[in-house]
């Protein structure tokens, strides 16, 4: 409908300059909004005031002229008015929004998708974290919104790539090894003095006692530097499997795993270091070599090497980043913690040294999750004695809970999860709010089937019938397609700022004013006719509810 008004307002101004009436035919941008008040019409556009110069014209005067022009035999405007210093509403004929029923209907799953990102190709480097222990909630956000950030990118056309990086290499590593090679000895009898900084919880039990079912005592027949050094490959290669088994609990995928320990391995480390060096970007001081971030913004130079000859984590995410550019990505996103945020000047950095666009590198930080039980802070897990596991947390409340309630806030900002809410079956759950919609919905095209109130024995035996559509007129109706016709525009506008919550905005909307008109108006109704079209209208209502909980990832039940 925006578009429609759009292009009425353009051909009303072009007559007018046609005819005199307006100085130029150059007319700079203007906007269509919604007004916030249903008495100041459907829409409303700051023409005639954005064009004032131009024109060297009163905004009202303006207006008047092109409400002349508009109004002439048009089939979708029922009225214009000006308003303040030269808005002018427009309000709209009830008809005139039956079309976005049928191309509801028409495009099914695929309504409110668009060609924006023309094939575009966006890597997606999400959750991304060490091995060397569970997913703990604070990752499940980062895995949610990436995740529904790839879904929403897809839906507007860009080609997505997901990829998990693996930090399998350095101190880490090496520390979860020597804490399943300490915690083997221990279940052998031996005692052990368990240093504090080895990783503590009962997960390194688990995998002790997986190794020495397939080892037995095979790892006291080799040094304990070769025992530790498999012992952090076995740990860390069973450390995936639960990661990659939790994301897939919530329907997470990746098209790539990406090995750290693989990066160094190929070389491509140690070339990309050289390079630099030999661009004199990265240079010695103090037995270390530094790599010149002060000089591309950052707030001071960082070590690549250390004076031990060790590599640093930045060294590796250098020649990460640079190979996700070579491998022919127009953008690369990365999600992390916020507590990284002090990370991203030195990577943006590492693109600009060489020699690539800094805009094709995008950061999106996540902040914490605050965990609560009725409003009381959660701070122990059933297992790991230092925090509840992302597992323990969908095993409770469920997929659906844990993936829409993580986007019903910005990711920039903190986020309660109350545990208890998650798992109620009131209003005061979003999704449960949300899905109840559809849930409702089937229920009613269930009854009027099973009744036969109208000639229809499934849902899908709803089409478009001109009389029935033609009954669909009050106020709560008509605000209810309003409502549909913003959808694709919500899934542009998310994809564009990348804030997948603003479609959960949406839904939780469209399900209060679904309620609303649910509590005042009968669907099944004594007149068939009647009956069809208010079948027609919420048949259109449950499909935008079913397609936008998929695009977060989310479940549309047909009962509840």
């Amino acid at each position: 409908m925006k578009n429609t008004i759009r292009q009425l307002i353009l051909d009303a101004a072009n007559k007018a300059f046609a005819n005199d009436e307006l100085k130029s035919n150059e007319f700079p941008e203007f906007a269509i909004e919604e007004p916030k008040a249903d008495a100041h019409g459907d829409l409303s556009t700051n023409f005639a005031m954005v064009n004032a110069k131009a024109q060297k014209m009163a905004p009202r005067k303006i207006a008047e002229i092109l409400i002349r022009y508009i109004s002439e035999d048009n089939p979708v405007i029922e009225k214009t008015e000006i308003a303040g210093p030269g808005f002018i509403n427009f309000f709209i004929f009830p008809a005139a929004w039956y079309p976005v029923l049928s191309d509801i209907y028409e495009k099914d799953t695929r309504y409110g998708f668009s060609d924006m990102g023309k094939g575009k190709k966006i890597q997606v480097e999400f959750v991304s974290a060490n091995p060397t222990g569970p997913l703990h909630v604070g990752h499940g956000r980062g895995a949610i919104v990436g995740d529904s950030v790839a879904i929403l990118l897809s839906a507007c056309g860009y080609d997505i790539h997901r990829e998990y990086y693996i930090n399998d290499a350095g101190k880490q590593i090496q520390t979860l090894g020597l804490s399943v090679f300490l915690r083997c000895r221990q279940l052998d009898g031996q005692t052990i003095d368990f240093p504090e900084d080895c990783y503590q919880g009962d997960y390194i039990h688990d995998i002790a006692k997986d190794l020495k079912a397939e080892k037995g005592e095979w790892i006291y027949t080799v040094t304990e530097d070769e025992a530790v050094a498999f012992c952090s490959k076995f740990a860390a290669d069973r450390m995936i499997i639960k990661i990659r088994n939790v994301l897939n609990t919530l329907g997470i995928e990746f098209d790539n795993w990406y090995s750290e320990q693989a990066l160094v391995d190929s070389g491509k480390v140690e070339s990309v270091i050289q390079k630099f060096k030999d661009q004199q970007i990265i240079y010695e001081k103090d037995d270390a070599l530094w790599f010149k971030t002060e000089d591309y913004g950052d707030e001071k130079d960082r070590v690549v090497v250390r004076n031990n000859g060790q590599t640093t984590y930045f060294a590796s995410d250098i020649a990460y980043h640079q190979d996700k550019l070579d491998r022919g990505f127009d953008q690369i996103i990365d999600v992390w913690g916020a507590d990284h945020h002090g990370y991203i000047p030195r990577i943006r950095a590492s693109i600009t040294a060489s020699g690539k666009d800094e805009k094709q590198f995008v950061v999106i930080l996540t902040q914490l999750v605050n965990l609560l039980r009725n409003g009381v802070p959660v701070s122990m897990g059933k297992r790991s004695g230092q925090f509840v596991t992302l597992q323990e947390v969908i095993d409770e409340v469920g997929k659906d809970a844990v993936r829409f309630i993580f986007l019903t806030r910005h990711y920039e900002s903190p986020l309660d999860f109350d545990l208890e809410v998650a798992k109620q079956k009131t209003n005061d759950n979003p999704v449960y709010y949300v899905q109840y919609v559809h849930a409702r919905i089937s229920s009613i095209i269930k009854k009027a089937c099973d009744e036969n109130q109208i000639a229809i024995k499934q849902a899908s035996d709803i089409v478009y019938d001109e009389n029935a559509a033609a009954m669909i007129k009050e106020p709560e109706e008509i605000q209810l397609i309003k409502h549909l016709a913003r959808y694709p525009e919500t899934i542009v506008s998310s994809a564009e700022t990348m804030e997948p919550h603003r479609i959960a905005f949406y839904l939780m909307d469209l399900a209060a004013d679904f309620h609303a008109y649910y509590n005042k108006h009968r669907v099944l109704t004594d007149d068939p006719v009647l009956t069809a079209g208010r079948l027609y209208l919420i048949f259109a209502v449950q499909k935008i509810i079913r397609n936008g909980l998929t695009l977060l990832g989310v479940s549309a039940p047909d009962s509840m």
